[in-house]
């Protein structure tokens, strides 16, 4: 009998106003268990960043996919983060040389595949492969915001993680808006409208 391969998958990004949304999609390698998989907002940033890494060496497969602030903007958020989710199963399934035979989606919806999918609310805190998955996705994004606030400092991101708070709300109202700023979100848009 044969395997079945199930990946968990999950998102990171989708309420700031600036960067990508990303995706993270993992395969669980069950004679290789991960201590402490949970959903990755429950976890502080050195531990993610500690099962990140464990992650990526013991998984049987991962993959990792975006999509950029300009697909965002043309598509609209929910479906740039069905489009990031579809993309990081794609990247695993180039790892893994074949499909996944399904996907856990976090969530109350799934992206359009050519597997069977099924959306769980709350799966991050369900199903270790998608607690996995969402740690890939975060740290894959708070690494992001980290060289976007090299970048830009004036606008603390590394601070806010790119999330509407009034530090972020201040910056832009002082600076302007960044070429990584989702200009389809009301923020940026009013910021946009002030100039």
């Amino acid at each position: 009998m044969s395997m079945i391969w199930v990946c968990g998958v999950d998102e990171a990004g989708r309420g700031p106003l600036v960067g990508a949304v990303v995706a993270g999609a993992v395969i669980l390698d069950p004679e290789n268990p991960i201590a402490g998989l949970k959903d990755s907002k429950k976890l502080s940033p050195a531990r993610r960043e500690y099962l990140y890494e464990q992650i990526i060496q013991k998984a049987k497969a991962w993959g990792i996919g975006q999509a950029s602030p300009a697909e965002i903007d043309e598509i609209n958020i929910l479906q740039a983060t069905m489009l990031a989710m579809r993309r990081a199963i794609e990247d695993l399934s180039t790892r893994l040389g074949a499909w996944p035979d399904k996907a856990l989606i976090d969530g109350n919806r799934c992206p359009e595949l050519p597997i069977a999918a099924e959306a769980i609310v709350k799966g991050d805190a369900k199903e270790p492969a998608i607690s996995a998955a969402s740690i890939l996705a975060k740290v894959t994004r708070d690494r992001q915001m980290q060289e976007l606030h090299e970048l830009h400092p004036q606008y603390g991101f590394a601070q806010h993680m790119g999330y509407p708070t009034e530090a972020h709300f201040a910056a832009l109202k002082a600076f302007g808006v960044c070429a990584e700023h989702r200009r389809s979100f009301a923020p940026v848009r009013r910021a946009l409208e002030t100039l």
